[in-house]
């Protein structure tokens, strides 16, 4: 039977197409590491938002805390306001102030805002006053 050239042709489908593409450009034995690649980028990037979140969890806990060191100087000293964290700390015979999850002091105003006596808060991980990401 003689070679037709309509024999020679072949029908390629689409998924064949890709493969080709993906042959040309080498990518076949290069798949797996870009797989385990982006893995790690995704697994990072959950990592990173877990760290701000349990910063954030940390510096909650620490603030309720911080509030009852507070107003038991307000209580002894009859309601009047410690001038920072330190000697609220000193008359709660605490080692040191409270801290942030982040390593910083805890920001104390008095009075507060809208008739609180007092407002206690954390500058959050950036350590911008009044910032966006601040913890109240």
């Amino acid at each position: 039977m003689p070679k037709d050239s309509n024999s020679d042709r072949r029908i390629l489908f689409p998924w064949e197409r890709r493969r080709m593409l993906r042959r040309w450009l080498g990518l076949g034995q290069l798949r797996p590491f870009l797989l385990l690649g982006a893995l790690g980028a995704f697994v990072f990037l959950i990592a990173l938002s877990e760290r701000r979140a349990a910063g954030e969890r940390q510096t909650r806990a620490t603030l309720v805390g911080a509030r009852r060191v507070v107003e038991s100087y307000m209580a002894d000293n009859d309601g009047g306001c410690p001038r920072d964290m330190t000697q609220a700390a000193e008359h709660a015979r605490l080692e040191h102030a409270p801290e942030d999850a982040w390593g910083r002091p805890l920001r104390l105003l008095c009075p507060g805002h809208e008739n609180n006596p007092y407002e206690l808060m954390s500058d959050g991980p950036d350590g911008q006053p009044g910032g966006l990401d601040r913890i109240e």
